[in-house]
């Protein structure tokens, strides 16, 4: 299988990266700054909200895998405070990388596997904010909800055609992204989950594997949170 995984330089995507890598796949990562520390993996430099570098990058990924089964869309950023205080270039730097991110390589690779006999396959990875409210991270959840109405809408748009999308809605999983919380805070945090702990990155590549396995499951958002939101 031929993959291309976007925010793949650390964290979520990385892992995901890795666990394919570990599968044999051929596999493709894009990051602001990619470090190409694997030889196994593809690494591609450039930023998700510009349209014509998504597009370099990903025909520098087809050139050289003749063509990609499998996109993952997992570049993302946070910003944790009073919607109040923030300013424009803010909530628009969250909406190119969180948001149009997703539509850039959506649209790069739909358009691709739309001239392969065996189609394709879209998982984007949101976050269970996308469905519920999240203060201080007002933003950030419109932009994970706006991730799932598109994969559903593009799910019965493409679905006939043999290209599946699906969304992995993760809760706190354990990488950088969540430094700014305090000892307390993460304790407390914790506290709320029920499996009584953080998700590893490798579990949310586990994840994704199992929903590029299940090939009936399209448009789906399928949440990984230990039991967090029930």
């Amino acid at each position: 299988m031929r993959v291309f995984i976007t925010g793949g330089s650390r964290g979520i995507g990385k892992a995901i990266a890795e666990h394919m890598a570990d599968a044999g796949h051929f596999v493709a990562t894009c990051a602001r700054q990619n470090d190409a520390s694997d030889g196994r993996i593809l690494a591609l430099s450039g930023d998700v909200a510009d349209y014509d570098k998504c597009a370099e990058m990903f025909d520098a990924a087809v050139a050289a895998f003749g063509g990609i089964d499998l996109l993952v869309n997992n570049a993302a950023i946070s910003h944790v405070g009073y919607f109040a205080d923030m300013k424009p270039a803010q909530w628009r730097s969250l909406v190119d990388a969180n948001l149009n991110g997703v539509i850039n390589f959506s649209h790069l690779a739909v358009r691709q596997m739309l001239t392969q006999p065996a189609g394709g396959h879209i998982i984007n990875i949101s976050s269970v904010w996308g469905a519920r409210a999240a203060s201080c991270e007002v933003i950030y959840s419109a932009t994970k909800g706006g991730v799932d109405a598109f994969t559903r809408s593009l799910a019965k748009e493409v679905g006939d055609a043999g290209i599946r999308a699906n969304a992995l809605a993760c809760g706190v999983v354990d990488t950088g992204m969540n430094d700014f919380l305090s000892d307390d805070e993460a304790r407390e945090l914790v506290e709320q989950i029920p499996m009584g702990r953080f998700a590893t990155a490798r579990e949310v590549a586990e994840a994704v594997d199992m929903i590029i396995k299940t090939e009936y499951l399209n448009g789906q958002i399928i949440t990984l949170d230990g039991g967090w939101m029930l």
